[in-house]
């Protein structure tokens, strides 16, 4: 029994591109190799099939009804192949495995059309989130529980690598409706100095936590900082009683609206940049691929 020699990749991929050029020449200029070669392929393709793939002419070159069809299931053989290719050049790039990343609150939503562009881009990656709390932000970073957080800006921590921006919003002011300020269509920062704002504690780097909670006005009045609060939770039933008021950033206003809270609009406001930090040692391009990824996005928040 005479057993025939395995079809050659490049003998299909002459056929799929005379199938598309329609041509000989323009083929053989295409794939970089002679006019001869093709024809060689073709010849060969249709000996081992049993019948012509093309119709040829002094004039012309098409697809014969069989040539159509394979055509067409060559295609869909060759995007499964290029797909498993480029899954493995992913995972030999590290892109597979689980992903684990911190995010405080709601911003898994805000930044929802970011993580599916990146999943979609790396399919093999099983992106798993965590909440966060402000009280803490790097901390489970440190410890290994995430792989990336989702920080609002400055960081400076030397054992830290910072990634690209996601988002950029401003700030906005969250009063009790029994607050003075809560009759008033928009504040300022200087109001700041005459009201109290939420302590979120020491845990956090004092530098970032006055990014959410500044020590003075821009005049350099000193702000009074009120009730310990270790999640945002806490914060907002502190500010709902009255106990005091804070800087929120502006996705809070939609999701996280409460009976006894007003958001308030400011003029000159802050505004807070969130980007991916992830632990310099322990980098893997997978990492380094997810918090530096760039996408084009329009948020909604």
């Amino acid at each position: 029994m005479i057993m025939e020699a395995p079809v050659e990749m490049r003998d299909i991929e002459i056929f799929l591109t005379l199938a598309d050029e329609l041509h000989f020449g323009r083929t053989a200029q295409r794939l970089h190799i002679s006019q001869s070669r093709v024809s060689h392929a073709i010849k060969k393709q249709e000996r081992r099939i049993g019948a012509a793939l093309f119709i040829r002419s002094s004039r012309m070159v098409r697809l014969t009804p069989l040539g159509e069809r394979l055509r067409a299931e060559l295609r869909q053989g060759s995007a499964l192949i290029e797909s498993a290719l480029e899954r493995a050049r992913a995972a030999a790039r590290g892109f597979d495995g689980t992903l684990t990343v911190g995010v405080l609150g709601a911003l898994g939503h805000v930044i929802g059309p970011w993580l599916t562009a990146f999943t979609d881009a790396h399919p093999d990656v099983d992106l798993t989130l965590r909440e966060a709390h402000f009280a803490d932000p790097f901390g489970p970073l440190r410890a290994g529980e995430v792989d990336a957080q989702l920080v609002w800006l400055p960081v400076r921590e030397p054992d830290l690598t910072i990634g690209a921006t996601v988002l950029t919003e401003p700030m906005w002011l969250a009063v009790s409706s029994t607050c003075e300020l809560a009759r008033r269509e928009i504040v300022d920062v200087e109001d700041l100095g005459d009201h109290i704002l939420c302590d979120i504690g020491t845990t956090a780097p004092t530098y970032w936590a006055d990014e959410l909670i500044p020590p003075c006005t821009p005049s350099g009045r000193p702000i009074p900082r009120g009730p310990l609060v270790r999640t945002f939770q806490e914060m907002l039933v502190a500010v709902a009683a009255g106990r005091a008021v804070t800087l929120v950033q502006e996705h809070c206003v939609r999701y996280y609206q409460r009976p006894g809270i007003v958001y308030l609009p400011m003029t000159s406001a802050p505004v807070c940049r969130w980007v991916f930090v992830w632990r310099t040692g322990t980098e893997t391009e997978l990492i380094r691929a997810f918090g530096s990824w760039q996408h084009s996005r329009s948020y909604a928040v």
